[in-house]
């Protein structure tokens, strides 16, 4: 797989073995191509998301009066993100369309490449990508806009949340609560949210003279199956962390499920904030103190922009970052001796 590079024919035929010349055969169907030969090439095409340069030159000139929203999967954050780009195009001549690019099979890296491949231009008038794996594609003509992207900040406008200064609210707030022994469950460190987190943690502990015990640093994936074992790592350590920051809520609500099957008590002895602010953080028992991202805000800048994009003007930001809020709820008390 490329990385974020555009593709070229020349980059479809050295991943498939073969000629330029048959690359351009395979695509306009012409004879003298064995059927294996047209097999792999159109496999590889359709991996990378390649179009033709005259392809992607009709793009311009497109009309469908749809924008679409593509996603890894309807999970909460896609799902609140989607919220705030439906309000924003409310009224607008555009109507919306949704599809996930991941649910089901490994979307960890180029799903986007194949939807918009298939999407741009017949379908599509132009796409909000939603943590999209690769930032740089090819259809120079096709307006785009990243939410969260991965790789951070790349070829694409996009928007985000401040991800390290609401990792640094939530490790401040645990030690002005008299936590000195603080857990990190972080997200997969591929992604650029998950690192600046992890940043945002490290930050505040130097900040407050507070010591990093590796120990209790766990990464899980941002699932819920994914934090089952770092959470029941930090929870039966030897030496127990008074308190946990989950880097995303779906995390901290499996860290609040494994404390309650090992009989540990939150916030009694363990206090746990996590990042996002979804829907289930308020209904979980107990309430999760949480880092609100603006996840409807995200979603309607995201569609502000690329109306501005749309309408071939230059947005005044094309790196968007919006503040986070501590929300404090009853998964976090003072430490008691």
């Amino acid at each position: 797989m490329l990385s974020t590079a555009r593709v070229t024919i020349r980059d479809v035929a050295k991943a498939a073995g073969v000629s330029v010349s048959t690359i351009s055969k395979v695509m306009n169907n012409r004879d003298g191509i064995s059927e294996e030969t047209q097999r792999r090439v159109r496999a590889v095409i359709e991996e990378l998301g390649y179009v033709s340069s005259e392809s992607a030159r009709s793009l311009r000139a497109a009309r469908t009066g749809v924008i679409g929203v593509l996603i890894p999967d309807f999970e909460p954050y896609a799902s609140e993100v989607l919220k705030g780009i439906a309000r924003a195009l409310n009224g607008s001549p555009f109507e919306l369309m949704a599809w996930s690019g991941g649910a089901g099979r490994d979307a960890t890296r180029g799903w986007e490449r194949q939807l918009v491949a298939r999407l741009a231009g017949s379908v599509l008038d132009a796409a909000i990508l939603v943590a999209p794996s690769v930032t740089s594609l090819p259809f120079d003509s096709f307006p785009m806009v990243a939410v969260d992207p991965h790789e951070g900040p790349g070829y694409l406008p996009n928007v985000r949340a401040d991800d390290r200064e609401g990792a640094r609210l939530a490790v401040e707030h645990l030690a002005d609560l008299g936590h000195v022994r603080i857990g990190f469950l972080g997200g997969r460190k591929d992604l650029a949210s998950a690192r600046e987190r992890e940043r945002g943690y490290r930050d505040a502990m130097r900040a407050h003279n507070l010591d990093v015990d590796e120990d209790l640093v766990v990464r899980g994936d941002y699932s819920r199956a994914g934090a089952t074992e770092p959470a029941r790592t930090l929870l039966t350590c030897a030496d127990r962390p008074t308190a946990i920051f989950a880097a995303n809520d779906l995390s901290a609500l499996r860290v609040i499920e494994m404390a309650d099957e090992l009989g540990v008590d939150i916030p009694g002895e363990v206090s746990l904030v996590g990042f996002d602010d979804i829907p289930e953080s308020l209904r979980s028992e107990p309430g999760l103190t949480t880092i609100a991202q603006p996840m409807i805000d995200i979603g309607s800048e995201a569609a502000l922009l690329l109306l501005q994009l749309m309408a071939q003007e230059e947005p005044p930001e094309r790196d968007i970052k919006l503040p986070t809020r501590l929300v404090v709820r009853e998964s976090t008390r003072v430490l008691r001796p």
